[in-house]
């Protein structure tokens, strides 16, 4: 007896749309989550950022109002639906990924410069260039429930309360998995230089996940200009140093919207 598969989530459950405070937007921020996080855990950035920027987050297949639909197996299956989710007006588009959401991110704004419509700029945090091999592997299928669980308390950004509970934890394993999984075994093979938009570099300097090294060649995948900026603290160097990150962030917002009023003079 076939099964069917669920039906695609609609797009806002996708890509979730946080609107401006203000009047209207001058730019869009999509950001991308980090291995088994989710739309919910940065939501509350919509406070910290300026009221006519609106905030976009994508939300992974396993998860949310996506809980039924078939867990990753591809970055492709993490990326394209967020790209077909963005909305229409979506050409003012900046997009940010934390750790392995910086790989989703990359496909994201692959995708879109190829498509003729590029973003106006990449903001990848705590996270190698996607064409180098992972350099902290958690390798989750050699591990059990109880070691999985240790493995992500150790790199933080997820509440330890899910967890540490037993139903919840049953609940968020299999994403965590099929993330982590997918995080380990990543690296893209097509041309070095895929993208035109400028790329900033965001990490922890105390970071011992993607240590301060393991930043750079980010240059590598664009012919845009690529700069570099380190934060004290570790893997979630921005959960303590969300002033400064900010502030770094609104830097390239700025720069954005800037350099697309300069094209339009």
């Amino acid at each position: 007896m076939s099964h069917a598969l669920p039906a695609p989530c609609p797009d806002e459950d996708v890509v979730w749309r946080l609107p401006e405070t203000g009047s209207g937007h001058r730019l869009s921020l999509l950001v991308l989550p980090h291995a088994g996080g989710n739309a919910h855990a940065y939501a509350p950035w919509r406070d910290a950022l300026s009221a006519e920027v609106r905030l976009l987050i994508g939300q992974y297949p396993g998860r949310g109002a996506r809980f039924a639909e078939p867990l990753p197996t591809t970055m492709a299956d993490l990326a394209g639906p967020v790209v077909h989710a963005l909305p229409a007006d979506a050409d003012d588009l900046v997009i940010l990924g934390h750790s392995m959401g910086s790989l989703v991110a990359f496909e994201v704004a692959r995708a879109l410069t190829a498509a003729g419509r590029p973003p106006r700029a990449l903001v990848v945090s705590a996270c190698r260039a996607p064409f180098l091999p992972n350099p902290a592997k958690v390798y989750p299928d050699r591990l059990t429930d109880d070691e999985l669980v240790a493995a992500i308390k150790e790199r933080g950004g997820t509440e330890d309360g899910v967890l540490d509970e037993p139903e919840l934890r049953e609940i968020v394993l299999p994403s965590l998995r099929a993330d982590f999984a997918l995080d380990d075994d990543y690296r893209h093979e097509g041309p070095a230089r895929s993208l035109s938009c400028p790329v900033t570099v965001i990490g922890g300097r105390e970071d011992p996940i993607v240590p301060v090294s393991a930043l750079g060649r980010w240059s590598e995948v664009t012919d845009g200009p690529c700069s570099t900026a380190t934060l004290p603290g570790g893997h979630f160097y921005f959960q303590q140093q969300g002033e400064r990150f900010f502030a770094l962030l609104e830097d390239v917002l700025d720069r954005a919207s800037a350099a697309d009023r300069g094209a339009l003079v």
